[in-house]
């Protein structure tokens, strides 16, 4: 463990960058350092930008994913297939699905997964946007793509019992992605394979 800063400003730094996942204090020092080395206005412009981001970042509100404007980009596209929706955990795992090039329809972020463990229940998804389009009509196929873990798993069996006697089309991502793997770690190429033969939900069940 790091002790005996000379300066209580670089441990109080130190002590922040820790805090974010996958920096332990040797990694977090090693940064803080790099920062100290740079010029004076890259650095506030590093500030600056993080702070900007918190404040002023939004979420699409119709498919909840990070957004600069009310309505995202990909929900903004009019050659997008807007009624096929690809059901993702967050906007990481969209991000990973935009960069097969294989899918042209929508997303939408739930935001979570159910894990009981973590206090993440039904109520805690945000769904609601993605149920007011299948009343409406306008979804006519789900894909399911979220990771295949037992938290995935509950979900994706969650999300089908609620819409499963609705005229729409409830698929989910072949197994190319291995049963517990997280999707963001997933390769482009399995992935992409992964939605092009995605099958039918019950069939999997």
């Amino acid at each position: 463990m790091i002790q005996n800063f000379t300066s209580r400003l670089l441990e109080s730094a130190v002590d922040e960058f820790a805090k974010l996942p996958g920096i332990g204090k040797k990694t977090a020092l090693r940064l803080v350092l790099h920062l100290l080395n740079q010029d004076v206005g890259d650095v506030t412009h590093f500030g600056e930008t993080l702070i900007k981001l918190r404040k002023e970042i939004k979420h699409c509100t119709s498919c909840n994913t990070i957004s600069d404007t009310d309505i995202c980009t990909i929900c903004n596209n009019t050659s997008r297939d807007h009624s096929l929706v690809c059901v993702v955990e967050n906007a990481r795992d969209m991000m990973s699905i935009e960069n097969t090039h294989q899918y042209n329809g929508i997303y939408h972020v739930l935001g979570g997964i159910i894990s009981p463990m973590d206090g993440i229940g039904p109520n805690d998804l945000k769904i609601d946007t993605l149920f007011n389009k299948i009343q409406e009509g306008i979804v006519k196929e789900i894909i399911l793509a979220l990771s295949t873990t037992m938290e995935g798993d509950t979900t994706n069996f969650y999300l089908y019992k609620k819409f499963k006697n609705y005229p729409v089309k409830i698929t989910t991502l072949a197994r190319g992605v291995a049963i517990g793997d997280e999707l963001e770690y997933a390769d482009e190429i399995t992935l992409g394979r992964s939605i092009v033969n995605r099958t039918l939900f019950e069939s999997s069940i």
